[in-house]
């Protein structure tokens, strides 16, 4: 028999739909908070920095990135969260119409993006050492 049954979508598969767009939005809250913290780090170095320069204390040092990188963080956490919508709804779609595709391009986006990142990190943290 070569033809194949359509499996109608049941509610399991609905609710695993489901707790995988959670799990991306959680991703990107986490890359938001982050992004967050890193830019108030910057700022709190840079009020510190400004203190101690006043004071003649100690040369200011740094190029000032962490600002930018944690404004991207949270830029890439927003994305995640608009395409893992996308995502959910696409795949809900399929699941209505009893045929699924799987596809692996919003994991694939997000891992090449923090493998990137993490790569301009450290070449930005290697001088500091």
């Amino acid at each position: 028999m070569d033809t194949k049954e359509k499996k109608t979508a049941g509610p399991t598969d609905h609710l695993a739909n489901e707790r995988t767009f959670l799990a991306w939005v959680r991703t990107g809250i986490a890359l938001m908070g982050f992004g967050f913290v890193i830019v108030k780090f910057a700022l709190f170095i840079r009020q510190i920095s400004s203190m101690l320069v006043a004071d003649k204390q100690i040369p200011v040092q740094g190029r000032g990135y962490s600002a930018v990188i944690g404004v991207v963080m949270v830029v890439l956490g927003a994305l995640m969260v608009a395409l893992s919508y996308a995502r959910y709804r696409n795949i809900e779609r399929q699941l209505n119409n009893s045929e699924y595709y799987p596809s692996g391009w919003l994991a694939a986006s997000v891992t090449f993006s923090l493998i990137a990142g993490a790569i301009l990190l450290v070449l930005y943290l290697v001088p500091n050492i």
